[in-house]
């Protein structure tokens, strides 16, 4: 009766013929195979040279992206940032320089386009009647690149010109 006291409910004693019997062959392979098993993995890992390799190509490829964007921007005389998302873009109706209207008394209507004729004019407007009714334009107070591709009405004053038809110093430029 001692034994019984000493020993809880819930244990059950096991006996030798109560453990499970398995086989010569199971016992050995159990054996053989460590009980912790080890969880590094054997990384290898990207050399060093390659990873500065991949990073000079990247490097290489955004300069040259960037650059034959702005080459090809200014050679289109397009702008690369949308106008909807630049707030300094021009507001239809709004006039901009303040050219003295005593000088600048001539004006011209069309659309603004990128480049000149023969080395004369930075810009021209392009009217109805052809090539012929180009208005070549400089400036020496207006940007008048954040105005390319749009209809505008300049008021400048006409100087003389070697090949162009009509050369203008525009002081002044409305969007319409």
């Amino acid at each position: 009766m001692e034994k019984q006291a000493n020993q809880s409910p819930f244990i059950k004693p096991v006996s030798s013929s109560s453990a499970p019997k398995t086989s010569p062959a199971a016992q050995q392979s159990s054996e053989e195979r460590p009980v912790m098993q080890s969880f590094k993995t054997q990384n290898k890992g990207v050399a060093g040279p390659t990873v500065f390799l991949v990073l000079v190509l990247m490097l290489a490829l955004g300069l040259g992206a960037g650059y034959g964007a702005s080459v090809i921007s200014a050679k289109t005389g397009t702008n690369m940032v949308p106008q909807v998302l630049n707030p300094n873009a021009p507001a239809s109706g709004k006039i901009y320089g303040t050219g003295d209207p005593s000088v600048f008394k001539d004006t011209a209507e069309g659309t603004l386009k990128n480049g000149g004729i023969a080395g004369e004019g930075a810009y021209h407007l392009e009217r109805s009647g052809g090539d012929s009714q180009n208005v070549y334009l400089t400036s020496s107070s207006v940007d008048l690149s954040q105005f390319i591709e749009k209809k505008v009405k300049v008021w400048g004053q006409t100087q003389e010109a070697q090949k162009a038809g009509w050369l203008m110093d525009v002081g002044k430029i409305e969007v319409n």
